[in-house]
């Protein structure tokens, strides 16, 4: 038996002051305040910081490596090379305190074979998201056309074990020619695929850039709408109608923030997709994060459900492991400490299907746990110092 005394705990939900997490094999056994006497022969390590359930980064892509062109290469990649990145990404993110992920862009299924692997994240898999036969994405594998073509393309996915299905309603800025300004589907055609996945019990995460596709997609009734970025021809909007509408459907919002400042590249170094919409807007990389720092400001304002995702692995201001870049945005954006955490402790583990098994301090659950060097509370850049990374019981830093 295992026993951690800190100095502060956030158990998912809300800062606990002092506290001893007891954990036996791979489980919390208990979640008591203070430092209460221990049974003889309890391991015991004792921290100045803070303790709280390991991380979860709702939104990579395991099998890119945070090199601008990563993405679109493993689709020419063979199985071998793809499992080789997918084990370095979960190592890169396990040593940045991440103990679980939802990969929502895969290349012939391989992270499914990767869903627990000892001593690294779990991994909540898509497969290749579903896209247009040349949209975005398509070099992963998900194109498909038509009503019928799509729910056959639900159908592989769900035969194959899928998580959850990932679904292209705008056009994205890393595939030449496919339109982040607009839309991928015809109105019945997103429709079926949100019909075909719930008919197989999968929920169905949208990626939806612009303004547009995230209309079509909360008129399909998706469950969650990834990056929302409200991208129009005049700058990026997003309208207090539509803020209101998402609220009221309980459509959970992934935004995708969180980059590396020191790792943001010169314009002409980006991706030629987002440098040619950065310029079309008339953006810069600080123009662009300010604008979408307002925009949480105001979701949170609206009551939407957000969780914290990173979009890991398509650049290098997304290196993998940098969740926690995305939460302190939130903070930034107006988000108190707590609130922001439980985007990718709690709030994270119960949008990803895992909030039995991971996500809080609570007894019966996984010992995924991360210590951190600093009281959360009161320091929330203390979040980029990891001390301890435990992961169903093992300690792995």
């Amino acid at each position: 038996m295992h026993a951690l005394r800190v100095a502060q705990a956030f158990d998912g939900t809300a800062f606990l002051g002092p506290a001893t997490v007891v954990v036996e094999g791979d489980t919390i056994v208990g979640v008591e305040p203070g430092h209460p006497e221990l049974p003889d022969g309890t391991c015991r390590a004792t921290y100045d910081g803070t303790v709280l359930p390991g991380l979860i980064d709702c939104h990579v892509h395991l099998v890119a490596t945070s090199v601008v062109g990563s993405l679109e290469e493993a689709g020419e990649l063979d199985d071998e090379a793809l499992d080789e990145r997918i084990r370095a990404s979960l190592a890169a993110e396990v040593a940045s305190g991440v103990t679980a992920v939802r990969d929502l862009g895969d290349r012939r299924y391989r992270t499914l074979e990767a869903r627990a692997l000892p001593g690294l994240p779990r991994v909540v898999a898509a497969g290749p998201p579903v896209t247009t036969p040349d949209g975005h994405c398509h070099f992963l594998g998900g194109g498909a056309a038509g009503v019928a073509g799509l729910r056959r393309a639900v159908a592989e996915h769900a035969e194959h074990g899928v998580d959850v299905v990932k679904l292209m309603a705008s056009g994205g800025m890393l595939t030449p020619g496919s339109d982040s300004f607009g839309v991928q589907f015809a109105d019945d055609e997103l429709r079926a695929v949100v019909e075909a996945a719930h008919e197989a019990g999968l929920q169905v995460l949208a990626h939806a850039h612009s303004l547009a596709g995230i209309r079509h997609a909360v008129a399909a009734r998706v469950d969650g709408i990834e990056h929302f970025t409200g991208i129009t021809a005049e700058g990026l909007q997003l309208p207090d109608d539509l803020l209101e509408e998402v609220a009221a459907a309980a459509i959970q919002v992934c935004p995708t923030v969180g980059t590396d400042p020191e790792r943001v590249p010169p314009i002409d170094k980006l991706s030629p997709g987002l440098r040619a919409t950065f310029e079309r807007l008339g953006f810069d990389f600080s123009t662009f994060t300010a604008t979408r720092i307002g925009h949480l400001t105001r979701m949170r304002a609206h009551g939407l459900r957000l969780v914290s995702g990173t979009d890991a692995g398509i650049s290098p201001p997304k290196a993998h492991g940098n969740v926690a870049f995305a939460v302190l945005d939130l903070v930034t954006a107006g988000y108190a400490i707590a609130e922001a955490l439980a985007t990718a402790t709690s709030g994270a583990a119960a949008s990803c299907g895992l909030a039995d098994r991971t996500g809080s301090l609570r007894a019966g659950l996984a010992a995924d746990l991360l210590v951190v060097d600093g009281d959360l509370a009161a320091d929330p850049s203390a979040l980029h110092r990891p001390v301890s990374v435990w992961v169903r019981g093992d300690q792995t830093v």
